[in-house]
């Protein structure tokens, strides 16, 4: 089911709408992939600066597709290795009501996060070479307790954990 909540980015209000689908939107518009990413009946959270903790991701890099940056960020970020097993959806990202919006800036003015799960195949020793300060393993009851992200992370989840018979 679609939801939108508005966010505060930057000083101005963006509005996300979580779209739950198999299709994705087009590469060029994609500013982010993201990873739930399960070892059994836990789930990686990273500890990010200045944001705390949230599900890995990032941006993708020129010319790199969009699980080959996912499986590069899930390293980077929880020292982990492992096998998408389904794309969940994708939030659209709206900087139509944000007097900040920079129409010069590396963000389009509509553009998209893609979501999808992964299965952990190998744990590597943690290195904090990155962004990414810390990991932990949380089940999902209390995924909402600890992660530090906006509330479609928990339709998000819900997603990964219907969609894979867990829920």
């Amino acid at each position: 089911m679609n939801q939108s909540i508005y966010v505060n980015w930057g000083g101005g209000n963006v509005k996300l709408t979580w779209l739950p689908t198999d299709q994705l939107p087009s590469v060029d518009k994609v500013t982010s992939v993201h990873g739930i990413c399960f070892d059994k009946d836990r789930i990686l959270l990273v500890h990010v600066k200045d944001r705390g903790f949230s599900i890995p991701g990032g941006h993708v890099e020129d010319n790199e597709l969009l699980e080959q940056a996912l499986h590069r960020e899930v390293h980077e970020e929880g020292y982990v290795k492992g096998r998408i097993s389904g794309l969940l959806g994708m939030i659209k990202v709206n900087h139509q009501e944000n007097p900040n919006f920079d129409p010069n800036g590396k963000y389009p003015m509509i553009g998209y996060q893609v979501f999808y799960r992964m299965e952990i195949t190998e744990c590597l020793p943690y290195a904090r070479e990155n962004e990414a300060t810390a990991r932990v393993w949380v089940e999902a009851s209390e995924f909402p307790y600890v992660i530090n992200d906006h509330a479609l992370m928990n339709l998000i989840l819900k997603e990964a954990l219907t969609i894979f018979g867990m829920n």
